[in-house]
Protein backbone atom coordinates (compact mmCIF):
# COMPACT_ATOMS: atom_id res chain seq x y z
CA UNK A 1 0.00 0.00 0.00
CA UNK A 2 2.85 2.37 0.85
CA UNK A 3 4.43 1.64 -2.52
CA UNK A 4 1.21 2.57 -4.34
CA UNK A 5 0.97 5.82 -2.36
CA UNK A 6 4.59 6.67 -3.17
CA UNK A 7 4.03 5.99 -6.87
CA UNK A 8 0.95 8.18 -6.85
CA UNK A 9 2.65 11.09 -5.10
CA UNK A 10 5.62 10.78 -7.46
CA UNK A 11 3.19 11.12 -10.38
CA UNK A 12 1.54 14.17 -8.81
CA UNK A 13 4.89 15.83 -8.19
CA UNK A 14 6.16 15.04 -11.69
CA UNK A 15 3.14 16.62 -13.39
CA UNK A 16 3.50 20.29 -14.22
CA UNK A 17 1.87 22.80 -16.54
CA UNK A 18 3.82 22.65 -19.79
CA UNK A 19 4.19 25.98 -21.62
CA UNK A 20 6.19 24.83 -24.65
CA UNK A 21 5.50 21.74 -26.76
CA UNK A 22 7.16 19.93 -29.60
CA UNK A 23 5.06 19.70 -32.79
CA UNK A 24 5.06 15.87 -32.93
CA UNK A 25 1.48 14.50 -32.87
CA UNK A 26 0.53 11.74 -30.46
CA UNK A 27 -0.68 8.33 -31.60
CA UNK A 28 -4.46 8.06 -31.42
CA UNK A 29 -4.03 5.06 -29.12
CA UNK A 30 -2.16 7.17 -26.57
CA UNK A 31 -4.90 9.83 -26.50
CA UNK A 32 -7.53 7.12 -26.08
CA UNK A 33 -5.54 5.63 -23.19
CA UNK A 34 -5.48 9.00 -21.42
CA UNK A 35 -9.24 9.46 -21.74
CA UNK A 36 -9.87 5.83 -20.80
CA UNK A 37 -8.06 6.38 -17.50
CA UNK A 38 -9.62 9.79 -16.76
CA UNK A 39 -13.18 8.52 -17.22
CA UNK A 40 -12.94 6.57 -13.95
CA UNK A 41 -13.09 9.62 -11.69
CA UNK A 42 -16.19 9.99 -9.48
CA UNK A 43 -19.10 12.23 -10.42
CA UNK A 44 -22.32 13.44 -8.83
CA UNK A 45 -24.95 10.67 -9.20
CA UNK A 46 -22.56 9.01 -11.68
CA UNK A 47 -23.64 11.57 -14.29
CA UNK A 48 -20.16 11.52 -15.93
CA UNK A 49 -20.86 14.91 -17.52
CA UNK A 50 -17.49 15.39 -19.23
CA UNK A 51 -17.53 15.68 -22.99
CA UNK A 52 -14.19 16.12 -24.75
CA UNK A 53 -13.44 17.36 -28.25
CA UNK A 54 -9.85 16.61 -29.25
CA UNK A 55 -8.15 18.38 -32.14
CA UNK A 56 -5.28 17.15 -34.28
CA UNK A 57 -3.52 18.24 -37.45
CA UNK A 58 -5.49 20.81 -39.41
CA UNK A 59 -8.12 20.89 -36.66
CA UNK A 60 -5.55 22.12 -34.14
CA UNK A 61 -4.20 24.74 -36.55
CA UNK A 62 -7.69 26.07 -37.30
CA UNK A 63 -8.47 26.28 -33.59
CA UNK A 64 -5.15 27.95 -32.81
CA UNK A 65 -5.56 30.50 -35.58
CA UNK A 66 -9.11 31.45 -34.59
CA UNK A 67 -8.21 32.05 -30.96
CA UNK A 68 -4.99 33.90 -31.63
CA UNK A 69 -6.93 36.24 -33.90
CA UNK A 70 -9.70 36.77 -31.33
CA UNK A 71 -7.32 37.45 -28.46
CA UNK A 72 -5.01 39.67 -30.54
CA UNK A 73 -7.93 41.81 -31.73
CA UNK A 74 -9.42 42.14 -28.25
CA UNK A 75 -12.64 40.25 -28.95
CA UNK A 76 -15.27 40.48 -26.18
CA UNK A 77 -14.79 38.03 -23.34
CA UNK A 78 -17.82 35.73 -23.03
CA UNK A 79 -17.21 32.79 -20.67
CA UNK A 80 -20.04 30.39 -19.89
CA UNK A 81 -19.05 30.41 -16.21
CA UNK A 82 -18.44 33.76 -14.47
CA UNK A 83 -14.81 34.59 -13.80
CA UNK A 84 -13.66 34.71 -10.16
CA UNK A 85 -14.78 37.91 -8.43
CA UNK A 86 -11.20 38.47 -7.34
CA UNK A 87 -8.05 37.02 -5.83
CA UNK A 88 -7.10 38.09 -2.32
CA UNK A 89 -4.65 37.03 0.38
CA UNK A 90 -2.77 33.80 -0.28
CA UNK A 91 -4.66 33.25 -3.55
CA UNK A 92 -3.43 36.56 -4.95
CA UNK A 93 0.11 35.88 -3.77
CA UNK A 94 0.23 32.44 -5.39
CA UNK A 95 -1.14 33.83 -8.64
CA UNK A 96 1.36 36.67 -8.67
CA UNK A 97 4.30 34.41 -7.79
CA UNK A 98 3.46 31.98 -10.59
CA UNK A 99 3.37 34.83 -13.11
CA UNK A 100 6.68 36.27 -11.94
CA UNK A 101 8.30 32.82 -12.04
CA UNK A 102 7.23 32.45 -15.67
CA UNK A 103 8.50 35.91 -16.63
CA UNK A 104 11.82 35.27 -14.90
CA UNK A 105 12.16 31.89 -16.66
CA UNK A 106 11.70 33.38 -20.13
CA UNK A 107 13.63 36.58 -19.40
CA UNK A 108 10.77 39.10 -19.38
CA UNK A 109 11.17 42.15 -17.15
CA UNK A 110 8.16 42.88 -14.94
CA UNK A 111 7.97 46.37 -16.47
CA UNK A 112 7.97 45.10 -20.10
CA UNK A 113 4.27 45.21 -20.90
CA UNK A 114 4.65 44.34 -24.58
CA UNK A 115 6.65 41.20 -23.81
CA UNK A 116 4.17 40.23 -21.11
CA UNK A 117 1.30 40.64 -23.60
CA UNK A 118 3.15 38.49 -26.12
CA UNK A 119 3.64 35.81 -23.49
CA UNK A 120 -0.06 36.00 -22.59
CA UNK A 121 -0.95 35.38 -26.23
CA UNK A 122 1.04 32.15 -26.06
CA UNK A 123 -2.03 30.79 -24.24
CA UNK A 124 -4.05 31.20 -27.43
CA UNK A 125 -1.29 29.68 -29.54
CA UNK A 126 -1.79 26.65 -27.27
CA UNK A 127 1.94 26.89 -26.48
CA UNK A 128 2.48 25.21 -29.88
CA UNK A 129 0.84 21.97 -28.71
CA UNK A 130 -0.20 19.53 -31.46
CA UNK A 131 -3.47 18.74 -29.66
CA UNK A 132 -6.06 20.48 -27.54
CA UNK A 133 -8.91 18.84 -25.65
CA UNK A 134 -11.92 21.08 -25.03
CA UNK A 135 -13.75 19.99 -21.89
CA UNK A 136 -17.48 20.75 -21.82
CA UNK A 137 -20.45 19.80 -19.67
CA UNK A 138 -24.23 19.88 -20.21
CA UNK A 139 -25.39 23.37 -19.26
CA UNK A 140 -28.35 21.93 -17.31
CA UNK A 141 -25.94 20.43 -14.74
CA UNK A 142 -24.59 23.88 -13.88
CA UNK A 143 -21.72 24.22 -11.38
CA UNK A 144 -22.04 20.59 -10.26
CA UNK A 145 -21.25 19.35 -13.75
CA UNK A 146 -18.31 21.75 -13.82
CA UNK A 147 -17.10 20.45 -10.45
CA UNK A 148 -17.20 16.87 -11.72
CA UNK A 149 -15.26 17.89 -14.83
CA UNK A 150 -12.54 19.31 -12.61
CA UNK A 151 -11.84 15.78 -11.44
CA UNK A 152 -11.71 14.62 -15.04
CA UNK A 153 -9.19 17.34 -15.94
CA UNK A 154 -6.96 16.30 -13.05
CA UNK A 155 -7.11 12.64 -14.01
CA UNK A 156 -6.47 13.49 -17.66
CA UNK A 157 -3.27 15.38 -16.82
CA UNK A 158 -2.06 12.64 -14.46
CA UNK A 159 -2.75 9.86 -16.97
CA UNK A 160 -0.92 11.91 -19.60
CA UNK A 161 2.08 12.31 -17.28
CA UNK A 162 2.14 8.55 -16.65
CA UNK A 163 2.43 8.04 -20.42
CA UNK A 164 5.19 10.62 -20.87
CA UNK A 165 2.81 13.24 -22.28
CA UNK A 166 2.90 16.87 -21.11
CA UNK A 167 -0.21 19.00 -20.66
CA UNK A 168 -1.59 22.29 -19.39
CA UNK A 169 -5.22 23.01 -18.43
CA UNK A 170 -6.24 26.41 -19.82
CA UNK A 171 -9.16 28.45 -18.56
CA UNK A 172 -8.13 31.21 -20.99
CA UNK A 173 -9.84 29.45 -23.88
CA UNK A 174 -13.15 29.52 -22.00
CA UNK A 175 -13.10 33.32 -22.28
CA UNK A 176 -14.38 32.89 -25.82
CA UNK A 177 -16.97 30.17 -25.28
CA UNK A 178 -19.20 31.17 -28.25
CA UNK A 179 -16.16 30.99 -30.54
CA UNK A 180 -15.31 27.53 -29.20
CA UNK A 181 -18.80 26.36 -30.11
CA UNK A 182 -18.57 27.95 -33.54
CA UNK A 183 -15.12 26.56 -34.45
CA UNK A 184 -15.82 23.06 -33.13
CA UNK A 185 -19.53 22.95 -34.03
CA UNK A 186 -20.59 22.25 -30.44
CA UNK A 187 -24.27 22.42 -29.45
CA UNK A 188 -25.54 25.49 -27.63
CA UNK A 189 -26.48 23.42 -24.57
CA UNK A 190 -22.84 22.49 -23.99
CA UNK A 191 -21.07 24.62 -21.35
CA UNK A 192 -17.43 25.25 -22.29
CA UNK A 193 -15.24 24.88 -19.21
CA UNK A 194 -11.60 24.80 -20.25
CA UNK A 195 -9.05 23.44 -22.67
CA UNK A 196 -6.18 21.05 -22.09
CA UNK A 197 -3.31 21.56 -24.50
CA UNK A 198 -1.12 18.48 -24.66
CA UNK A 199 1.69 16.73 -26.50
CA UNK A 200 5.38 16.07 -25.93
CA UNK A 201 7.19 18.75 -23.93
CA UNK A 202 9.94 20.89 -25.37
CA UNK A 203 12.18 20.20 -22.38
CA UNK A 204 14.82 22.70 -23.52
CA UNK A 205 12.43 25.67 -23.56
CA UNK A 206 12.97 28.06 -20.59
CA UNK A 207 9.21 28.30 -19.97
CA UNK A 208 9.35 24.71 -18.74
CA UNK A 209 12.20 25.35 -16.32
CA UNK A 210 10.26 26.47 -13.24
CA UNK A 211 7.89 24.72 -10.84
CA UNK A 212 5.27 26.29 -8.61
CA UNK A 213 5.20 25.70 -4.86
CA UNK A 214 2.33 24.00 -3.04
CA UNK A 215 0.64 24.82 0.25
CA UNK A 216 1.46 22.39 3.06
CA UNK A 217 -1.10 20.04 4.67
CA UNK A 218 -1.12 22.30 7.73
CA UNK A 219 -2.11 25.23 5.46
CA UNK A 220 -4.98 23.21 4.06
CA UNK A 221 -6.44 21.16 6.95
CA UNK A 222 -8.62 22.74 9.62
CA UNK A 223 -8.93 20.07 12.31
CA UNK A 224 -12.07 20.01 14.49
CA UNK A 225 -12.04 17.79 17.61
Amino acid sequence: MTQSYDQFTDLLQTRHSCRAFRPDPLPEETITQIVSAARHVPSWCNAQPWQVTVTRGAGTEAFRGAFLKAASEGAPVEPDLPWPKGYSGAYAERRRTCGFQLYDAVGIAKSDREARKAQMLRNYALFDAPHVAIVASPAELGPYGAMDCGGFVTAFTLAATALGVASIPQAAIAAYAPLVREVLDLPEDRMVLCAISFGYADSDHPANAFRTERATPSDIIDWKD
